[in-house]
């Protein structure tokens, strides 16, 4: 019990930099949307270059960061050396990889039909090097349960991300006639987004002086390096496939929608995608303390159990998010300006997959403890084969919905999948019947909001809150005892 109230506290310091953080960088969205156009497809060109950052993160990172929590977690390991080993190999891949995108800029940009900003490419490339390189810098705090810093860096980079986009969007053209201003070009909206992020990202690189200061190249250890790259390849195969799930639907877009208005809409869909990711920072809030916790636990009968218990309050909680965003997303479109709001009709979808891609995590760790990592690529894999098989198919015909289809059906059959085959390796007492239940009520709960159809904006809202009452009631009556024990202490 002491360990999953440690794990409640991480998650709500980690939640500052992730739930809170992302939250108020909700401000760059309707910042963003209110200043390019749909037409213009230019948040389309935003949705398409950062789905390539995503999928390259995780290819430099190459798995280092599950690694480092399990080789420094392992009985007689040096957690200093085994950290220069992760922090140098990840460092030597970036800096590879950001000459050879330099080098070759010019037929990189034409291959992803960006020859007219080439800029693009290499400041992404040089963000995306830099990101993978604190990657490992991020998972060092969190070995030894810096939370606190953890996510003083990341709101850090939030805060100052959306003071200089507020500066260029909102104050610079307002200033353009003044002398000093002369660099600001509105048309370049686009670029500024990519450059703005360059900064941002190099300037918290130096709040890890003190990480750094003990970083030391004597202490790269090749004979670590070897059984960590054969621990970590399978988490990338499993990485790379796991994120494709997440953005090969904007990467291949641009390649099977045959209107001419293609980047418009991928900017449709990018912009109301955004609201479905409230689950997204849910999920990497949970990660981020549940990671190391479950490592730290071992395999033991408690460790399963516990991992049974937080997963059936993780479904609880993140179809709690859920049914909040859908009863009241007459509320959120505002987030988005009017001329994007034909997309909202994907997000219930992206965030119920969303939903299924946290549960997807929680159950990876029957591979993970048992140094399995091969099953994970290889579910992985098929999953992101249903992805694309739905795009490949249905784009050309409904468009970016299908996006959001294949984004479901692919962390649908990665789920059954893992509960199946790791139920056979590594039983886990999950209270599935519970779970299944509370998937059953809440979207039963969402077609009663959207097939009863009510013209009246204040009484659909009032509607839509006595369907998510229903849910928070049938929430604390099943959880009946705990919340007797929480309102007794707060009463003592």
């Amino acid at each position: 019990m002491a360990s999953l109230k440690k794990l409640f506290s991480d998650s709500v310091v980690y939640g500052l930099s992730s739930i809170v953080g992302r939250f108020l960088n909700y401000l760059l969205v309707p910042l963003y949307t209110y200043h390019i156009s749909a037409a213009s497809g230019g948040y389309g060109v935003v949705t398409n270059v950062y789905a390539y950052t995503a999928l390259l993160l995780v290819i430099l990172t190459f798995g280092m960061e599950t690694t480092f929590f399990y080789f420094a977690n392992k009985e007689g390991s040096d957690s200093k050396s085994v950290f220069s080993t992760a922090l140098g190999a990840v460092g030597s891949v970036g800096g590879i990889f950001v000459l050879m995108v330099l080098a070759l800029l010019g037929p990189i940009s034409v291959a992803m039909g960006y020859e007219a900003h080439p800029e693009y490419i290499a400041v992404m490339a040089i963000v995306v090097a830099l990101d993978a390189f604190q990657a490992i810098l991020f998972a060092r705090l969190r070995f030894e349960n810096k939370a606190w810093k953890f996510a003083a860096l990341k709101l850090a980079f939030i805060v100052l991300n959306i003071g200089l986009n507020l500066f260029v969007f909102l104050v610079a053209p307002r200033w353009q006639h003044l002398g000093f201003m002369q660099w600001y070009d509105e048309q370049n909206n686009v670029g500024y987004i990519f450059y703005i992020n360059l900064i941002c990202t190099a300037l918290v690189t130096f709040g890890f002086w003190r990480e750094l200061r003990g970083f030391r190249f004597s202490s790269f250890d090749f004979r670590i390096l070897r059984p960590m790259l054969k621990y970590a390849w399978p988490l990338l195969v499993f990485g790379i496939v796991g994120i494709l799930n997440q953005v090969l639907d904007k990467i291949l877009f641009p390649f099977l929608y045959p209107g001419e208005d293609m980047q418009a809409q991928l900017g449709i869909y990018g912009a109301c995608v955004k609201i479905a990711m409230i689950m997204a920072m849910i999920t990497q809030a949970f990660r981020y303390a549940y990671e190391p916790f479950v490592f730290a636990g071992g395999k033991g009968k408690e460790s399963k159990e516990s991992q049974a218990v937080v997963m059936k309050y993780f479904v609880m909680f993140t179809l709690l998010a859920f049914m909040v965003v859908v009863c009241y997303m007459d509320v959120f479109k505002y987030i988005i300006k009017s001329d994007y709001w034909a997309g909202l009709r994907a997000v219930p979808i992206v965030m119920m997959a969303e939903i299924l891609m946290g549960v997807y995590f929680n159950l990876s760790f029957w591979y993970k403890l048992t140094a399995k990592t091969y099953w994970g690529a290889i579910m992985s894999a098929i999953g992101c084969a249903v992805l694309v098989l739905v795009n490949v198919i249905f784009v050309p015909g409904i468009g970016y919905m299908a996006c959001a289809w294949g984004g479901l059906a692919g962390y649908g059959t990665c789920v059954l999948l893992s509960y199946f085959i790791g139920q056979r390796h590594y039983h886990v007492p999950y209270p599935v019947p519970a779970i299944l239940g509370w998937f059953a009520l809440a979207l039963a709960l969402y077609a009663a909001s959207t097939l009863v159809h009510i013209d009246n904006l204040w009484l659909r809202l009032a509607y839509n809150t006595l369907l998510l009452g229903i849910f928070v009631g049938a929430l604390l009556w099943s959880e009946r005892e705990l919340v007797r024990k929480v309102v007794g202490r707060l009463r003592g």
